[in-house]
């Protein structure tokens, strides 16, 4: 297939990025510019025009469903598989790189991947072992340090405490968790590529052979890039000039768990024969929507700069909703909402609630049960995640690999079988002083009788289930086999009894499990020797994912983290408050400042038709009742894009009613005050009445504080008095 053609459907900057020729090339990719598009596309020209052969192309992508996507659409428009080519995540690139390569790592054959919740287990254990108490050594807290560490390569070796007490003990964590990791043959994500990067740093040869086969690298969300990741790129990359990056500086929002804008701000002085396309026009959102997010993000000096525009129509204003509290904030977006599907025909789907942390998320839960509406919280259990699929997968990696340890601890007493808390202090104990795997400690406390013959009779009989489904027949398929594991555990009954109500449910995910594998069986490259093993990379794999499908007929409730790559036709942007959106602890530092703001960007940029944004002038969270200034985010909206919505329905357009007061001052207002009385209030101070709306105990009052602004006041709780008493 000729691909020429289909340039014809790109705009002009779209198809100077597909048609460039050799030579590294930055797309800076705006929100909504069509960067999936491009990239895809550009892969065809390679294939088709450029006559690269399949196996010449690596493309790399942040989630496993982009990378199916991509794949999907590249093979749609060429008619052909395209099996020979890479594509895939960093963590599946490497463990596929691993795979090929394990003798060279100095890894198991089949060695197995921990997911997160494993590693976190795992760092339980590992501070146990070491008598250290969690309460002053959080595992959490160390997980946390041995990634990161891990994320700029560093392996215990390469630290040093320099006599600072918590340091040598976190190195020494590190240190002993590592040296159980390798005992069990176990790699976590973190692994995945530093392993990777460190043999191909020291095995020049097999570098030297990724090097030319690889001759175009293409790197999809190129701002997410952390520091391991980008040196493992540029290790392959080499002196190619072949690294086809595209990302968006204004969108990079994970600086938390180690992205480094900085990497693609500072492209162009690592890859000095760079050239630049940016994607600036938008097929999302409305000309007002982009001139208030260009607006927006323009507050950040560091940019690299570009402007967002779209032939679409100017659209309807931003609207702003000040709300007294969160309660009274919650309810109005879900009458907006309410509003939307019985009255203008939108889908529940195509609205979507945006907010900073998950704890926000509750009230508006609340609210739309209260209203019948159903809703998703985006970001919730995945398939993978849930108790009952962790229990079963822990079983195949036992049947996969004895020495699991976070696998033996997850199911050595689940369903019960008589193997009590003792028994297993003694397994443990065993395990530490011969410094050997569960599973042989367990071995050795049998054949040495050190356990009484009831605990040597529970842990025999668990050892020989797990080393009868070892013997089951090679001729019977995976799902096969994994049915009989799930049968011969007791797992289906053990949930019956379960009194928590789900355990038919649990039972149907179970089944699921069994037509999953069968699935993954069945699209399986033949050449795949240990199927298990495959199988069991992909679930941990999956498990890691950051993003899971959003679209269901139901409102879509979610962090703004969680929002990016995301759209829909309506969406409230809400809790914009200092303290709260930028959050506390990002305001006084100007590089977490520029994130938040980022982060702001991305959350507008996910609006195609319709945007609200939030605030509220008195919230209590986390147990904290607080009065929050508005957003900064907020007074850099230009104000002739904003109207102000009151919650009756009437809006107006900014400047903010502290400009302008409304009606004369004299007249009457709520509560016996009148317009343009001074007024204190014992928190915000002095101020001066501008307007009121409702009556008896829902009514409002507009005041202009001299500190703090204009604020909306439900007089019920005002305590408001007139100034001068």
């Amino acid at each position: 297939m000729d691909v020429t053609p289909l340039l014809d459907s790109l705009n002009e900057p779209q198809r100077q990025a597909v048609s460039a020729d050799s030579g590294n090339l930055l797309v800076l990719a705006g929100a909504g510019s069509g960067k999936t598009r491009v990239l895809v596309y550009r892969i065809a020209w390679l294939l088709q025009v450029a006559q690269v052969p399949q196996w010449g192309i690596l493309a790399v992508t942040f989630t496993n469903k982009a990378a199916r996507e991509m794949r999907g659409r590249i093979e749609e428009m060429l008619g052909t598989p395209v099996g020979g080519m890479w594509v895939g995540t960093f963590h599946g690139l490497t463990h596929r790189f691993l795979r090929a390569h394990w003798q060279d790592a100095k890894l198991p054959q089949h060695f197995q991947i921990m997911d997160a919740d494993d590693q976190f287990r795992s760092i339980k254990r590992t501070l146990k072992a070491m008598q250290l108490d969690e309460s002053r050594w959080p595992p959490r807290q160390v997980q946390g340090f041995i990634n990161k560490q891990k994320d700029e390569g560093l392996r215990p070796s390469h630290l040093d405490p320099a006599g600072d007490f918590y340091m040598e003990k976190m190195v020494e964590v590190y240190r002993e968790y590592e040296s159980a990791r390798i005992q069990a043959g176990l790699l976590d994500f973190a692994d995945l590529l530093l392993s990777s990067l460190e043999l191909l740093r020291e095995r020049p040869d097999i570098l030297h052979h990724y090097q030319q086969r690889f001759r175009h690298i293409l790197v999809d969300e190129f701002q997410d890039t952390n520091a391991i990741q980008y040196a493992w790129l540029r290790l392959l990359s080499g002196n190619n000039d072949n690294l086809f990056a595209v990302g968006d500086d204004d969108q990079s929002i994970y600086g938390w768990r180690g992205a480094r804008v900085e990497n693609i701000q500072s492209f162009q002085q690592d890859y000095p024969n760079t050239r630049t396309v940016r994607l600036e026009q938008n097929y999302r959102s409305t000309g007002n929507i982009l001139a208030a997010a260009n607006a927006l993000i323009a507050n950040n000096p560091t940019r690299l700069g570009k402007n967002l525009w779209t032939d679409d129509s100017d659209g309807e204003p931003i609207r702003r909703y000040t709300a007294f509290n969160e309660v009274e904030e919650s309810r109005f977006v879900v009458e907006r909402i309410r509003g939307f599907v019985q009255n203008e025909g939108y889908r529940r789907d195509e609205c979507a609630i945006l907010y900073r942390t998950t704890a926000q998320s509750r009230l508006f839960e609340e609210s739309l049960m209260q209203a019948g509406i159903p809703y998703r919280v985006y970001g919730g259990l995945r398939f993978f995640e849930r108790a009952e699929i962790r229990d079963a997968l822990a079983y195949l990696r036992l049947v996969s690999n004895p020495d699991d340890d976070a696998a033996f601890e997850r199911v050595v007493n689940t369903p019960t079988r008589g193997i009590g808390e003792r028994t297993l202090e003694m397994v443990r104990q065993q395990s530490r002083e011969s410094r050997v795997s569960l599973w042989r400690a367990a071995e050795d406390l049998i054949r040495t009788s050190a356990l009484g013959p009831r605990a040597s009779g529970a842990v025999r009989r668990f050892l020989d289930l797990i080393l009868e489904q070892r013997r089951i027949d090679a001729e019977l398929d995976l799902a096969e086999t994994v049915n009989r594991l799930i049968q011969a555990t007791g797992l289906p009954d053990f949930y019956l009894k379960s009194k928590d109500g789900k355990g038919q449910d649990r039972i149907e995910n179970l089944e699921q499990l069994v037509d999953t594998v069968a699935r993954f069986e069945q699209d399986l490259d033949p050449e795949e020797g240990d199927i298990l093993g495959a199988f069991l990379a992909h679930a941990a794999l999956e498990a890691g994912e950051t993003q899971a499908d959003a679209y269901e007929d139901s409102v879509q409730l979610m962090t703004l983290h969680s929002a990016k790559g995301l759209e829909f036709p309506i969406v409230f942007l809400v809790g914009l408050e200092e303290g709260l959106f930028p959050h506390s602890l990002s305001a006084e530092d100007p590089e977490r400042l520029e994130e938040e703001r980022r982060l702001c960007y991305v959350g507008m940029t996910r609006a195609m038709q319709q945007l609200f944004v939030t605030h509220a002038e008195n919230r209590r969270l986390y147990g904290r009742e607080d009065y929050p200034a508005p957003s900064r985010f907020l007074r850099e909206l230009p104000p002739d894009l904003v109207e102000e919505v009151r919650a009756a329905g009437v809006a107006r357009r900014h400047p903010a009613p502290a400009a302008k007061m409304a009606g004369k001052a004299g007249a009457a207002a709520a509560g016996g005050y009148q317009l343009g009385q001074h007024v204190r209030h014992p928190k915000f101070g002095e101020g001066v009445v501008l307007s009121s709306e409702g009556s008896g105990t829902n009514a409002r009052i507009q005041v202009n504080f001299r500190e703090v602004g204009a604020k909306w006041l439900v007089l019920a709780y005002a305590r408001l008095e007139p100034a001068g008493s």
